[in-house]
Parts: C-alpha cells; sequence; structure tokens
C-alpha cells in the first residue's frame, strides 16, 4: 500500500464540524464521531502538492477555471464510468447541496410536485420544501432485505404537476447501487410523464468491489436530455471545505436555466483551490482511490463480521457503494430519540439516526466506517458492550 489509511490524523482544533462540535450535536465532546459523510484519512498528496504550489505564487485575485479543469473532468468520467461529456456541460456549483437548491429555482416554480425516494439524504427534502414546492414521497421497498425503487408506487404518486424526481446514485444511506435495468425503468415512467431527472452522484466513485456505476445520463440521448448530474471530488478525495462540485447538463435551454440561477446569486467563480485541488483529484487520483476503496471494503468486511458475531441484534445492510452502514437496530426495540440516544450516551458513538433520512428510515442508524481500523474496532467494542447491558 503506497498511503497509509492507518494513520491516525488529529482533527480536533481544525473548526472540524464532525469533531468539534461533538457536543453541540451530541451533548458530550468524547464520543467516536462516525456520523457526517466525511472521512477520517488525509487528503491525497498529489492534492497538497498542487496546492502548495498555488500558494507560492501568493497572490489570490479572481482568477476562472482553466480548461485542464475540464479535461480533468471530462477524463475521468470517461476512465471511470465509461460516459462521454462535452465541455460546455460542465456548469459550476459549490456544491450539491446548493445545485440541488438552483435546480429546484430553475426548472420548477411554487406549487409543483417533486418526487423523493426515502430514505434519503435529507437534503432533498429542504431543496423542495424551502422554495414552496411539494414533497412527495416514493418511499423504497424492501424485498428479501434488498432496498428496491417501488416502481407501482412512483407511477401512482405522479400528478398533473410533478415536474421533477430527485434520485441518489449510489444510494445514500443505503448504500445500493443501481442497476442499469433500474434506472432505465426509471428513466422510462419519467419520460413517459416528462418529469426531469435530478441524478445526485456524488458517491459515484466509491463503489465497493464487485458493483460498477451507471450515470442515469449515460444510458441514452433521450435520457440525458432529461437529466441534470451532479457530482464532485468531495466525498472521494475529502475535499467538502473547498466547496466546488459539478452539474452536468447536456440539453441546452436546460442548462442556460440552470446557469442563469448560478449567474443572478454570483457565485460561479467558485475559488481558486478549489479549482487546483479537484483538478489534481481528477488527473491523479486513479491509484489512491483504488486503495482507498480497498481499506473502506476490508472496514466493511470487519464490521459486517463483527456484527454477525458480536453483536446480533443490529444487523448491517451490506453496501454496494461509499463510506456507510445501514445498521438495522430495530431488534433493540428502542422507539424515536431513545435509540441515538442510547448509542450516545451508552455507547459512546454518535451516528446519524435513520428518521432524518425520511420514511422508512426508523430504527435504522447510518454508520460512517471511513476512519482508521482501530478506531471502528473501539466503536464496535463499546456497542457491543452497550448492547449486552439491554439482553
Amino acid at each position: 500500500m503506497t498511503w497509509n489509511f492507518n494513520e491516525p490524523v488529529e482533527r480536533e482544533g481544525t473548526n472540524c464540524i464532525k469533531y468539534d462540535l461533538r457536543g453541540k450535536n451530541f451533548g458530550r465532546n468524547d464520543i467516536i464521531p462516525m456520523w457526517v459523510a466525511d472521512m477520517d484519512f488525509r487528503t491525497p498528496d498529489f492534492i497538497i502538492k498542487a496546492l502548495h504550489d498555488r500558494l507560492e505564487h501568493e497572490i489570490f485575485g479572481y482568477s476562472f477555471r482553466p480548461d485542464a479543469y475540464y479535461s480533468s473532468i471530462i477524463g475521468w468520467l470517461e476512465r471511470k464510468h465509461s460516459w462521454r461529456i462535452e465541455k460546455d456541460w460542465i456548469c459550476f456549483s459549490p456544491g450539491v447541496v446548493p445545485a440541488l437548491n438552483f435546480s429546484t429555482l430553475a426548472f420548477t416554480k411554487p406549487g409543483d410536485s417533486i418526487i423523493v425516494q426515502p430514505p434519503v439524504y435529507f437534503p432533498f427534502f429542504s431543496a423542495v420544501e424551502s422554495h414552496g414546492r411539494k414533497l412527495i414521497y416514493n418511499t423504497l421497498a424492501v424485498n428479501e432485505g434488498r432496498w428496491e425503487m417501488d416502481f407501482d408506487n412512483l407511477e401512482a404518486s405522479i400528478e398533473g404537476n410533478t415536474r421533477m424526481i430527485i434520485i441518489s446514485n449510489p444510494q445514500n444511506p443505503i448504500g445500493r447501487v443501481w442497476t442499469r435495468k433500474e434506472l432505465e425503468k426509471l428513466a422510462g415512467i419519467c419520460l413517459k410523464n416528462d418529469i426531469l431527472m435530478l441524478s445526485d452522484e456524488i458517491h459515484c466513485d466509491l463503489i465497493l468491489p464487485g458493483f460498477s456505476h451507471t450515470p442515469l445520463a449515460s444510458l441514452s440521448a433521450e435520457i440525458a436530455s432529461k437529466t441534470v448530474t451532479f457530482v464532485a471530488p468531495s466525498k472521494t478525495f475529502n475535499l467538502a471545505g473547498l466547496s466546488t462540485s459539478s452539474v452536468i447538463i447536456s440539453d441546452l435551454p436546460l442548462r442556460k436555466s440552470f446557469n442563469k440561477i448560478v449567474e443572478n446569486i454570483h457565485i460561479g467563480n467558485g475559488n481558486i483551490f478549489g479549482t487546483i485541488a479537484s483538478t489534481a483529484a481528477y488527473s491523479q487520483g486513479d491509484e489512491w482511490l483504488w486503495e482507498l476503496m480497498q481499506y473502506i471494503n476490508n472496514n466493511i468486511d470487519l464490521a459486517e463480521d463483527y456484527f454477525k458475531k458480536r453483536i446480533p441484534e443490529i444487523i448491517p445492510v451490506r453496501p454496494e457503494a461509499t463510506y456507510m452502514i445501514w445498521l438495522d437496530c430495530r431488534q433493540l426495540g428502542l422507539k424515536g430519540k431513545d435509540l441515538p440516544d442510547f448509542f450516545i450516551k451508552k455507547a459512546g458513538v454518535g451516528m446519524n439516526e435513520g428518521s432524518t433520512f425520511g420514511p422508512g428510515g426508523e430504527g435504522f442508524m447510518r454508520m460512517n466506517v471511513a476512519t482508521t481500523q482501530d478506531t471502528l474496532v473501539k466503536a464496535l467494542e463499546q456497542i457491543e458492550k452497550a448492547v449486552s447491558i439491554l439482553r
């Protein structure tokens, strides 16, 4: 292994949401934080070097994104996901969550309905409701332990003013990698009903062994014309604090509508260091990402085996992507706030409570395993000790 993912990194005292806000978010500062989706691993050395090189210039005035920025994104998507895009399709946003909100403003009007598929990343909900749009739930179905899209319910939930659907691809928090067949069926329903598809693909690079990501817009030109795709290096390379993401829109009228919102609120310039980091990541990050995913896969194996053998009351849903594990905690018999309180107060582990991800999330917790193996084992041991008291 070229990079040492076992090396602990002290994150306290860096204005780190994950660590420095533990007291505010969980009521105690000594919990093991396994909630917010960033990693405890160092940003890759080649990105740090690119940032250092730029710092040596010592002037950080107005700047634009160079051709290398765009070509790095184009090359990465083709290498990793066999998706060929054009430079003109790439729009800027300071993050995927802002881009979701921009899209709501650009492509819908107050009173329109927008479909989401819970349990899902909760900012999807506010991207709809904060702007006076109607939120419609197309809750995922569970079939013999496998989480799937409920296509019958999707068709039944479409109203006359349904304009848009937001999907998580790969799915957060479940970790499903949607298959080509599933995405084609979804797209067929949306095309038939003239529904625009927003595809949040921020986790598309974090694919576990045995699976492959299919960009929704890569399925056909017709599907691409009704799809807005969101990607970013932030989850893949631990760059969330640099606020740089891309929105890929092949349809010119849609692209103009999106860019108009971005231009009207004057946030299109981005920042110098986000541009530098993104370019380095997508140009040089192939080997680092491969090693990262081997380490994360090993952590998932470790956690899954630990729960099965020593904490059978908690059943992990094996992820196909991401570095989160969706934990079925319903056998603990804890309801509502008692469930997260148990993990915080009894186990000393801070995770995301399932109901925050919407309907279908009750009784679940989301666990972030993008940390050192020692930290993961310590958390599992603390959970085991706490659960043993409930038995």
